[in-house]
Order: C-alpha cells, then structure tokens, then sequence
C-alpha cells in the first residue's frame, strides 16, 4: 500500500518580513553524538552561524515546537520538528515599486523592477519579489508560478492560495503560456528578421554565462525587429522554451547582444553585487503572458505597464 504524504504541521511563528521560518526535522542519530537538541543545532547550524549564536537562539527563546519554546538541554528526539528565523544579513534595498498590474482572489501578476530577485537564494533574502510583496500586500501564502532572471524586469505571476499553485505551475511546465518579451540591441540592417533561432543552450551551475554547442536544440525563440533610430533596435522576443539566459544567448548569437548585459557576448569583470551600478539595467523586458486559466478556463492577457529607458524614438 502507498503511503500517503503527510503535509508538514503549520508553524507556530510568523513570517518575518515576508520571509519563513527555518523548519527543521530531526534526523536519525546513526552515531549516538546528538544527547541534546542543541548538540544537533551546533553540529548543523555551528559552521554557518557559530557555536555562539547558536547557544543564543536557546538562550533568547527563539527555537520553539509545537507545543513551545525549546530549551538547550532537552533530549534529542529523532521526528521532532523545530523552527528558528535565521539572521538577515544587511541587503542593499533595491529601488523601484513593484507595480501590481492585476490581482484577485486566486492570482497577482506584477511588475517586478530590474535588479530584483524573483525569490529568496543566495545573499538575496529580504531583496525579493516574494518576500516583499508578502510584507507590502499582507499575502503571506503568496507563491510564484515561476521565475524571471534578476537582471530582467517586468511581468511575474504570483498565487495567492497554496492549493492553486500547481495548477498555475503546471501552465508554465509544459509551455502552456505565450510569453513576450521586448529588448533593445544594436540595429544591424545586414541581421535578417524576423528570424526563428533554435540551439542547444548548455548553463553549469556556478558558471555565470550560458552557451550554444553542437547537438539536438533544447531552445527556441522568435525574434523581431519593431523599430529602429539611431543605430538602435527594439526587438520583440516570444520564446517557445524556457531555458536559463536563453534570449540574451539568441540576441548575442545572431550579433545582436542586449544592451548593458554584464554576460553576453563577453562576461565582465565580477563586479560586487553591492557596488552594482542600477543606473544601466539590463534591456529586457517581460512584457506579456498569455494563458487559458487552468482553474476557470478563461482566456488570461497581462501586459506590463513598464518601458525600457532605450527603447528607439
């Protein structure tokens, strides 16, 4: 008989802006060393935060169980489940409003700013789309439907009510939702558009740029040309695949490289997030998503109300 998954209990502490709690369940002890629940929490938090700190989340009352506060000395219980808030690290606030452009009882679509993180990883926690418009709209089940890069603005689609998230992701799986993007590159009349690019795209984790090898294409985008002055372009973007960085590879690939992207044609020297210079975004844009809705069955069109600073005229 298949056993059924057991959702995790709800935790007892509240979000902390916009951000959860850590939940932690404790493991098998193999070896016997974990006497005390605080044993375990230097052994798996102690490289990360310090022995100190870790003696201060007892000390102040801020691991708690169901049933309350967790003390130092208590015995190590294999299955038991705890939760802390783990310390923020100072994050440098990222301007820009983001702009909701609709919201009801099942979905938020907004205008996320450039330089964004879409959710919390890595050094960006507090920084995020998520985590700020749970603390900004009073949402705190609020989850994305997918992703869009840091570097990029606009369109990105929230779910309000946990049980329709995987309704909403499933949409974006299996490439059920039209997306159109707008980006400004040089113009080059010798490039001909509009032009279909299909490639193997190849992203190694810790690599900071993509790129396109020999082999069967795992990527698709179709690309326009809209206006042009100046010696610069516009450019509407509709990609069929989703692959990580794939419309800045295409733009570069066809020698059309987005402006004031820090990766492509060639990868900038790493410059410290914190010192990055938000007066030149990448131009890219999310512009619209297009969907029959899986809950209702309607027909679903968002467009963001952004510009790009560069586009031509």
């Amino acid at each position: 008989m298949r056993r059924r998954h057991q959702a995790p209990p709800p935790s007892p502490l509240p979000q902390r802006q916009g951000v959860d709690p850590v939940r932690v369940r404790l493991p098998e002890d193999p070896g016997g060393v974990w006497r005390t629940v605080y044993d375990h929490f230097v052994a798996r938090y102690g490289r990360a935060i310090g022995a100190e700190r870790v003696g201060e989340l007892f000390a102040r009352g801020q691991v708690v169980s169901l049933a309350g506060v967790v003390a130092a000395d208590e015995p190590y219980e294999v299955g038991r489940v705890l939760w802390f808030h783990r310390d923020f690290a100072p994050e440098r606030a990222v301007p820009g409003v983001i702009g909701v452009v609709h919201r009801d009882e099942r979905l938020i679509v907004v205008d996320k700013p450039h330089f964004l993180a879409t959710t919390p990883r890595g050094s960006h926690i507090t920084q995020t789309a998520v985590t700020r418009l749970r603390h900004e709209l009073g949402s705190p089940l609020l989850q994305p439907a997918h992703r869009l890069d840091r570097l990029t603005a606009g369109l990105v689609l929230f779910v309000v009510r946990p049980g329709d998230r995987g309704a909403y992701q499933t949409l974006f799986r299996d490439r059920l939702v039209r997306k159109e993007y707008e980006a400004v590159a040089a113009y080059d009349p010798g490039v001909a558009l509009p032009r279909t690019v299909r490639s193997r795209i190849v992203k190694v984790p810790g690599v900071p740029a993509a790129w396109e090898e020999a082999g069967e294409p795992n990527s698709e985008s179709r690309i326009e040309l809209v206006a042009h002055a100046g010696g610069v372009g516009g450019y509407r973007l509709r990609p069929t695949t989703g692959r990580t960085h794939q419309l800045r590879v295409h733009m570069s690939g066809i020698g059309l490289p987005i402006l004031d992207d820090p990766l492509y044609p060639v990868v900038r020297e790493a410059v410290p997030e914190a010192e990055e210079d938000w007066s030149r975004p990448l131009q890219l844009l999310a512009r619209a998503l297009e969907f029959t809705d899986p809950v209702t069955g309607e027909h679903r069109r968002f467009e963001s109300r952004l510009r790009l600073a560069r586009w031509p005229g």
